[in-house]
């Protein structure tokens, strides 16, 4: 979901373990020239979600990094795909009301620019969070702790699947145990 600290995380986790962070939405936006927003109003989200899919198909082939999609991206089926069977997908669950907090004085994201945003998190969040959960393979919740302990927690996830090494894993996280 937006706001949920994906790009945040992702940073953290990438310097933790040492690999290239990539963030979809910034390399849309280096391709298509402009802000997403711009190209939003512009173009509209059909032709949005095209390159988006194509983004997502080169960068899930690309090994050694830790990616993050803007939160729209399992809205295409191929993208589902595509992060499912290339990629160790993590969701980062946060309710809308939670969203909303960290959210409310957004005016960057295209599909928040409405009357009522905390309503329209909530109709996102009914529509995304299924198929979230259907393209990750873990979820951790990340209702309010530190960008610290989140990362941490993914980490244990990562660790817990044989996905990480522990003992490459520098000694000063926080595995959100505490």
């Amino acid at each position: 979901m937006p706001g949920c600290g994906k790009s945040t995380v992702g940073r953290h986790l990438a310097r933790q373990l040492d690999l290239h962070f990539v963030d979809s939405d910034s390399e849309i936006e280096h391709r298509i020239g402009m802000p997403i927003r711009d190209y939003f109003a512009v173009h509209g989200e059909a032709d949005f979600r095209d390159v988006e899919q194509d983004v997502i198909d080169e960068l899930t082939q690309r090994p050694g990094q830790i990616l993050a999609t803007g939160g729209g991206a399992v809205l295409r089926p191929s993208n589902r795909d595509a992060l499912h069977s290339r990629t160790h997908v993590v969701y980062l669950r946060s309710s809308p009301e939670e969203l909303f907090r960290r959210l409310r004085h957004d005016t960057h994201r295209p599909l928040l620019q409405v009357a009522d945003p905390q309503a329209r998190l909530r109709e996102l969040y009914r529509e995304r969070d299924p198929l979230y959960r259907r393209t990750a393979h873990f979820v951790v919740e990340g209702a309010r702790p530190s960008v610290q302990s989140l990362t941490g927690m993914v980490l244990m996830q990562l660790e817990l699947a044989g996905l990480v090494d522990p003992s490459q894993v520098p000694s000063t996280i926080d595995h959100g145990t505490s």
